[in-house]
């Protein structure tokens, strides 16, 4: 089953450069505040890179960082950025076990086909090591469709984050936060962030 959508794909890799230059500079506070559970030198997986701005944030603070995004002309422009490889991975590529002390998807699961998020997520909880964490961040709304520009969201509500981790887990905790945030498209929307631990 794919794990994307090829609208989107193709928007991420036709708009690159454009969307590279309006990435802004600096980390959401809850990314901030995730990467203060992690010791330095962890070895963290980021899904959907973009621009490499949060992975450029992170190899300065010392974590041991694979970047990956599905879009080529993506990947091109966060290694640009960041003088390092960045893997072309799509989200139904995600094959490893055991490997990262953590997964960040900041701005990327939100894109996935909701019949093949779940699997998804199983992915992710299987590449994480024992009491490894996880973030992700989502617009909600409840139901999934397309913005402005043509981008397919999953616009997913926190009942039904709940449902597609919890069947993706077990987890040690699962923590959600709400907050209000932009977008490339120039909308503000509402967002939630989910947390979660791997049993050790």
């Amino acid at each position: 089953m794919s794990g994307h959508d090829p609208d989107t794909l193709e928007f991420y890799q036709r708009e690159a450069a454009a969307y590279a230059a309006a990435s802004l500079d600096g980390i959401d506070h809850h990314l901030a505040g995730f990467l203060a559970r992690l010791k330095p030198g962890s070895r963290i997986l980021e899904l959907g890179s973009g621009s490499g701005r949060d992975a450029q944030a992170m190899l300065a603070r010392s974590f041991d960082v694979v970047p990956s995004d599905g879009a080529p002309a993506m990947a091109a422009q966060a290694e640009a950025r960041l003088g390092i490889s960045v893997q072309v991975l799509r989200f139904e590529e995600l094959d490893d076990v055991a490997d990262y002390d953590a997964i960040i998807a900041t701005a990327a699961l939100l894109h996935v086909p909701r019949s093949a998020l779940p699997d998804i997520l199983m992915r992710i909880a299987r590449a994480l090591k024992p009491g490894g964490w996880h973030v992700a961040s989502f617009k909600t709304g409840g139901a999934e469709g397309r913005d402005s520009i043509g981008r397919y969201y999953n616009y997913p509500d926190k009942a039904a984050l709940e449902g597609w981790y919890t069947s993706a887990g077990p987890w040690a905790s699962m923590e959600f936060e709400a907050f209000e945030g932009g977008g490339y498209d120039g909308s503000r929307s509402h967002w939630l962030a989910v947390t979660v631990q791997k049993p050790v």
